[in-house]
């Protein structure tokens, strides 16, 4: 059996099932938040209450990856108790840290040959530091590995499928700005759709995010709702998935009846960078990669848009608000 290389390969185990989506949905409701890669920012979770109390009836399921720059282990307890009253599934950050037994995929993000391998030998760092973390949380392991993968809910009585990376595997890539930009992977995506019946696909991992119309239904990635999206910004992202639109979105599209948005998760960037800087000195992994994003965004324009018929919002420019 080969070796798998370390933040570059899966485990087999992270392969969907085909019938991943089939089941009957977890619940309904008429306003949906999906919260991908909150990545341990516990100033996001502060944002997210703020959004949650205005629309209290909206749900929310976290998407995977609530962990990563959560290095102590009380920040990553208090992430857990915050999250527990919501729908909770697992990313590869979970995945990985909730293993009885080391496998070899590092970090789990599966990262493609396009990434340098210095990015992919920070996040294995990060991961190592993680595992120590949880080395003094042994209470918090099995609650890590007995969360679901994916899920599907309904909203406004339309089939929404979840998961962290696409439809196929937990850490898949297909869902990225990239992939999609192939017309071979649209028209797949596209049938996938139909053939599960399912309107809104829903996913995150890739750190950049998409909103694709298809004939059959939508696909929203909302980067990472932990950190910044876009050059120049200081906020996360949210999916949004409603009856109605939300006066706070940035971009969205309306179809089958629904509003499928993204919206900005405004966190208080001070107070974030505090706790980062004081869990990860300079020489840390987590510095040398991602301080720059934190502080001024990535070089990505405000474009992760492809050809869908969406809205651009009139919503002013967003920044992080101290609180």
């Amino acid at each position: 059996m080969t070796a798998l290389r370390p933040g570059r390969d899966c485990p087999l185990d992270y392969r969907l099932p085909v019938t991943a989506f089939q089941g009957e949905p977890l619940f309904a409701c008429d306003s949906l938040y999906v919260v991908g890669g909150l990545y341990g920012n516990r100033q996001a979770l502060d944002a997210l209450d703020r959004l949650l109390a205005d629309e209290p009836q909206a749900l929310v399921v976290f998407n995977g990856d609530l962990h990563w720059f959560d290095r102590d282990p009380g920040l990553f307890a208090e992430m857990e108790q915050r999250a527990a009253g919501h729908c909770v599934l697992r990313g590869n950050v979970e995945t990985e840290l909730a293993r009885a037994q080391d496998l070899g995929a590092g970090c789990g993000c599966a990262y493609p040959d396009s990434v340098a391998e210095q990015t992919v030998d920070w996040s294995n760092r990060i991961h190592q530091e993680l595992v120590q973390t949880l080395a003094a949380l042994p209470e918090l392991r099995a609650p890590l590995a007995q969360r679901a993968a994916c899920a599907v809910v309904t909203v406004a009585g339309q089939r929404v499928a979840i998961s962290h990376g696409d439809e196929a595997s937990l850490a898949g890539w297909q869902c990225s700005r990239e992939a999609l930009q192939q017309p071979q992977r649209q028209l797949a995506l596209d049938t996938w759709l139909q053939q599960q019946g399912v309107q809104v696909f829903a996913t995150s991992h890739t750190c950049a995010p998409v909103l694709l119309g298809l004939p059959a239904g939508v696909l929203i990635n909302n980067g990472a709702a932990g950190m910044p999206n876009f050059a120049g910004t200081t906020h996360g992202l949210i999916s949004r998935i409603g009856r109605t639109s939300h006066a706070a979105a940035l971009y969205g599209i309306e179809q089958a009846g629904l509003w499928i948005e993204a919206l900005p998760l405004a966190y208080d960037q001070a107070a974030f960078m505090a706790d980062f800087d004081r869990q990860w000195p300079a020489a840390s992994a987590a510095a040398q990669s991602y301080r720059q994003r934190l502080l001024h965004g990535p070089d990505d324009a405000r474009d992760p848009l492809l050809p869908a018929g969406f809205r651009q919002c009139t919503t002013p420019s967003v920044q992080s608000t101290d609180y």
